[in-house]
């Protein structure tokens, strides 16, 4: 018998789908018995691959898959899993539901229609457990356990790899390159903060766009869009500031990430930074789409170094209190001694 089986149907990049392998490693190296099915993916499996994480691959199509479902209820069969943990949306839909506690890890405000036969429901912000109580379900079954992020610090990269001057003041913004992280903002915010360049790494549809909003915004000289990266620890020993531009975010993990290597942290007041950032003690919050008090903030952090250092020590301080690995995993494991059938 398997204390804990993972499904995992994610894409094939973005901040929900890391944070399963860093979990899924993180549970191995605390001894916590598990097999994981996922998706085929040459990024995130040789790491599971690498730590040790024993696994196997289903596709998680589309409504025509079979082979997914009856994969699924092979695995099940064999591993007798006490605890069957779901990712996604796709994955708890596909995922049985049997003789074992079903439980669905959320980390957005997402319809419950996909998740009506789990025992319980995790949510990696407050808010979202707000939100699920709110939807009808119940108190009791809902489960606050945060993210952690890998805090090993990285190298700073040589700036003249991506053409920006060693001694120009850097902006770094990470994420999918999508509506709903702001970098359209942030690149309007650029033009308000002078000889600064931005960086941003992550892959998306909208790189023409951002790219063709550079030149209008007449900052094209100064971006530098990355593609997806995941050498993040040796971005954030690089940049001198993070900017958190979601205009929806429900949690800010990125905040988090900069908090833990030590970088000071300017957002838009989207959901998840709000909840995480204290004004002015562990970053700063501007209003949404409002990039010109966005670059006011960016040029505060980049011209006050006092201010930098305190929003960066406070970070790191609430990193270490809630947002570590031995924190998260810990409190995890509290909820699977309590909930295992």
């Amino acid at each position: 018998m398997t204390m804990l089986l993972q499904t995992m149907a994610g894409s094939p990049f973005g901040g929900a789908e890391e944070f399963f392998v860093r979990l899924a490693c993180g549970f191995q190296r605390a001894g916590i018995d598990q097999h994981c099915v996922v998706r085929p993916n040459e990024g995130r499996n040789p790491v599971l691959a690498a730590n040790g994480v024993s696994f196997d691959e289903l596709p998680f199509g589309g409504r025509l898959d079979l082979r997914t479902p009856w994969g699924l209820r092979k695995q099940i069969k064999k591993h007798k899993p006490r605890i069957v943990l779901t990712w996604m949306n796709r994955a708890s839909r596909m995922t049985p539901s049997g003789e074992f506690t079903k439980v669905a890890r959320l980390g957005g405000y997402y319809k419950l229609k996909n998740f009506r036969d789990c025992d319980h429901l995790i949510a990696n912000t407050k808010d979202i457990c707000d939100y699920l109580v709110r939807e009808g379900w119940p108190v009791e079954r809902t489960h606050y356990l945060p993210n952690f992020v890998d805090a090993v610090p990285g190298i700073a990269i040589d700036r003249a790899e991506f053409n920006t001057p060693s001694d120009a003041p850097l902006i770094l913004g990470l994420g999918r390159l999508h509506e709903n992280k702001g970098f359209d903002t942030l690149i309007r915010a650029l033009v308000d903060v002078p000889g600064a360049y931005l960086w941003i790494a992550g892959a998306g549809d909208l790189k023409d766009d951002l790219l063709k909003l550079s030149g209008e915004c007449g900052v094209a000289d100064r971006v530098r869009l990355l593609g997806w990266r995941r050498d993040v620890a040796n971005l954030f020993a690089t940049c001198d500031v993070f900017c958190a531009s979601s205009r929806h975010e429900p949690l800010g993990n990125m905040v988090i990430e900069a908090w833990a290597h030590g970088k000071p942290v300017v957002a838009q007041a989207s959901q998840g930074p709000v909840q995480l950032i204290t004004q002015g003690e562990s970053g700063l919050l501007s209003p949404l789409e409002d990039a010109t008090a966005l670059a006011n903030d960016l040029r505060t952090v980049l011209d006050d170094k006092s201010l930098s250092e305190t929003l960066s020590a406070n970070g790191r301080a609430a990193f270490e209190a809630e947002f570590t690995e031995d924190v998260v995993v810990a409190r995890y494991k509290a909820f699977f001694d309590e909930v295992a059938r």
